[in-house]
């Protein structure tokens, strides 16, 4: 998911009592100051409760966008560093050692100076000796290498007891094809500027006949992006899952030699490979067969050396972030360089880190405070599944098993990942990435063909985010993101429920029943267990949220994508319809809080569940998520969602002639 809300404790003592203690933000958890009382709450409500922020924040210098969301990790970026900075200085084991050394090795710019290119030439070499195809595709399967098919290990979707291998479509030098396919001069200035940078990465490097190579390897990547699926299709998980056996690989794609390069990868004994998407994978081996062997080696080379251009010397650093950063997301300025290393850090030595992170940022009170209102989220669950007209009885039965096997994770793992075999330089930032690509490798292979192993963490205790995994019907929910303004034991009850409830757990779960998550079951396994009639009254509901947010227009020309954003726009909308019942039990349980600043209790829950998604992108970041985000911008996680829910209507009398007004027929109630 990209970054969702966080959960927020549940203050059990009633806003206004002369004891309470006071909330982080404003009086009751949200900045009064940031609302725009110029603007009508039906006409716009995200700029209603937004409005004075976005006249008045700017996007940082080093930012792509600002918000809530995007600002609370600098806090936690600020507690990271002063545990790695202690490590660097004074490793008390063998972990705080290797924290320290990867830091200080990344923080040695004079070092990474002084070696130039030296670090980067045996790679480049091991490029450079390879002869024949079948050599091609033994490299491009080695951690590390750009492929145009990736190999990975994951859980079965039809039998998420085990581990199995997958083989998928790359990513390539653009973001998504559509950077490749689109027309028009925004996209065009795209493509020249890709150019633009792999001429000059190569000519940094010394590569003869840059300008050539750049047109061959733009070439080849067009090519590849016109079989790719778009990110609509591959979010069918049906449609996706293609087990197949030796024979049907060697049918499907036989330039990728199944049974050697599944032997070089450790895999030999792998009986099947889920190839999730057979047209891309089939075709990708086409261009292995037919384009020659030297623009495979330009594009690996190339592929090589701008993925890892952050190790190198200043000039391909700044190359780097000239392109992705800047021209593909408008980002002026290039973030500090600790502040990277935390980034760094955290995806290659990540519960190494958060270990130590949680011993110092993380109490049995908070976690207390969290699943408490997780059980008010899930008897509210239930009660909304109990009641739904529109499910019978055979679905509601799986429904509310699946409910009853929902297994959420709060805080940190139970145990972390063992980096003793990971080998790290105090001089090699290169070599350190390359070695964790393989340790990574290493980790996945050594769970091959175990059990799956449920207690695994997809996201680090310092990550502030959150996640749903269907194969597993788990939520996960980590550490830092149980922090102010998201987590505040001292808030309003109704900010509480709003930004815990919605906008985190109660969208999360939500995901168990969204147009992907409907299809796997209980135990997580991709099975249709909805009947026909329910399913048909289900799509007809996800069709009108789709058929919403395709009007909606962000950037002019550009639309959100329904069909791409539905999921995580069923998961909000299910999220609030839930958030806001369990809250009306809560105000049930302990009588209906005070009128607070002029707002009701009602209207302070809206109110937080529009600061929740606090948030402001540059146009060419946006443009980016437009194209391949499945979750929709954050103005439109507020006004595209309250305006299908009956009580907001009621909270802030939005009547016909109001902008946001949709008539009760034309309104999507999940639950």
């Amino acid at each position: 998911m990209a970054i969702a809300s966080a959960v927020i404790a549940l203050a059990m003592t009633p806003a206004g009592a002369a004891d309470a203690p006071k909330a982080k933000y404003g009086a009751w958890g949200v900045d009064y100051a940031d609302i725009d009382k110029g603007v009508k709450p039906g006409d716009d409500f995200f700029d209603y409760v937004e409005g004075t922020w976005l006249r008045t924040h700017a996007i940082p210098a080093d930012k792509s966008r600002a918000g809530y969301n995007y600002d609370l990790p600098d806090e936690t970026e600020v507690q990271v560093r002063a545990i790695v900075e202690e490590a660097a200085r004074n490793p008390e084991n063998a972990t705080a050692r290797q924290i320290g050394d990867f830091y200080a090795a990344w923080m040695d710019e004079a070092g990474i100076e002084a070696r130039g290119l030296a670090p980067l030439k045996p790679w480049l070499a091991r490029i450079a000796a390879v002869r024949t195809k079948s050599q091609l595709v033994a490299l491009m399967a080695a951690p590390g290498f750009a492929s145009p098919v990736d190999i990975g290990i994951t859980a079965d979707e039809k039998d998420p007891t085990r581990y199995t291998v997958t083989a998928s479509q790359a990513r390539l030098g653009l973001p998504t094809r559509d950077y490749y396919l689109l027309k028009g001069e925004k996209y065009d200035a795209y493509r020249k500027a890709y150019r633009d940078y792999i001429i000059h990465i190569e000519t940094l490097a010394g590569i003869a006949d840059p300008a050539a190579k750049a047109d061959a390897i733009i070439a080849l990547e067009t090519r590849l992006s016109q079989d790719q699926w778009t990110p609509e299709r591959r979010r069918d998980p049906q449609a996706t899952y293609n087990p197949m056996t030796r024979a049907q690989l060697a049918a499907l794609a036989p330039a990728l030699e199944w049974n050697a390069t599944l032997a070089g990868l450790g895999l030999g004994a792998a009986p099947v490979v889920d190839v999730t998407e057979p047209s891309a994978v089939a075709a990708a081996a086409k261009r292995i067969a037919d384009v020659p062997l030297a623009t495979w080696k330009d594009y690996l080379a190339f592929r090589f050396i701008s993925d890892h251009a952050v190790f190198l010397p200043k000039a391909f650093d700044d190359a780097h972030f000239g392109f992705y950063s800047r021209t593909l997301n408008g980002v002026p300025q290039q973030r500090d360089r600790w502040k990277r290393g935390m980034a760094l850090l955290d995806q290659d030595l990540g519960e190494a880190v958060g270990q130590l992170y949680v011993t110092r940022h993380w109490s049995s009170e908070t976690e207390a405070k969290a699943n408490e209102l997780l059980g008010d989220m899930r008897a509210a669950y239930q009660d909304k599944i109990e009641h739904a007209a529109w499910m019978d009885e055979a679905t509601r039965k799986e429904a509310l098993a699946k409910l009853a096997a929902f297994d959420p994770r709060i805080g940190h793992p139970v145990r972390y990942i063992d980096y003793s075999s990971f080998r790290v330089s105090r001089t090699d930032p290169l070599g350190n990435a390359m070695a964790s690509a393989e340790f990574d490798w290493r980790l996945a292979l050594s769970r091959f063909p175990k059990p799956v192993d449920r207690s695994l963490w997809e996201m680090t205790p310092q990550t502030v985010n959150a996640y749903y995994d269907p194969t597993l019907n788990q939520v996960t929910v980590p550490a830092a993101i149980l922090q102010p303004p998201f987590f505040d034991p001292d808030a309003d009850p109704a900010v509480n429920y709003a930004e815990t409830g919605a906008t985190t757990i109660g969208h999360e779960m939500g995901h168990g029943y969204d147009d992907e998550g409907r299809q796997f079951d209980a135990q997580g396994r991709l099975r249709d267990w909805w009947t026909a009639e329910t399913a048909a009254k289900y799509k007809v509901k996800a069709e009108m949220l789709a058929r919403q947010f395709d009007a909606y227009e962000p950037i002019p020309g550009v639309h959100i994508k329904g069909h791409l954003t539905l999921g995580e726009n069923l998961a909000d909308l299910g999220g609030i319809e839930t958030a806001y019942s369990a809250y009306r039990r809560y105000v049930a349980r302990h009588g209906e809080p005070p009128v607070i600043d002029g707002f009701t209790g009602d209207q302070r829950f809206f109110l937080a569940y529009a600061a929740a998604w606090q948030g402001n992108a540059r146009e060419d970041a946006l443009r980016a998520q437009l194209l391949s985000n499945p979750h929709s911008p954050d103005k439109y996680r507020v006004d595209g969602i309250v305006r299908n829910f009956d009580p907001w209507y009621a909270a802030f009398d939005v009547k016909p002639g109001d902008r946001m007004y949709l008539p009760p027929d034309q309104r999507v109630h999940v639950w």
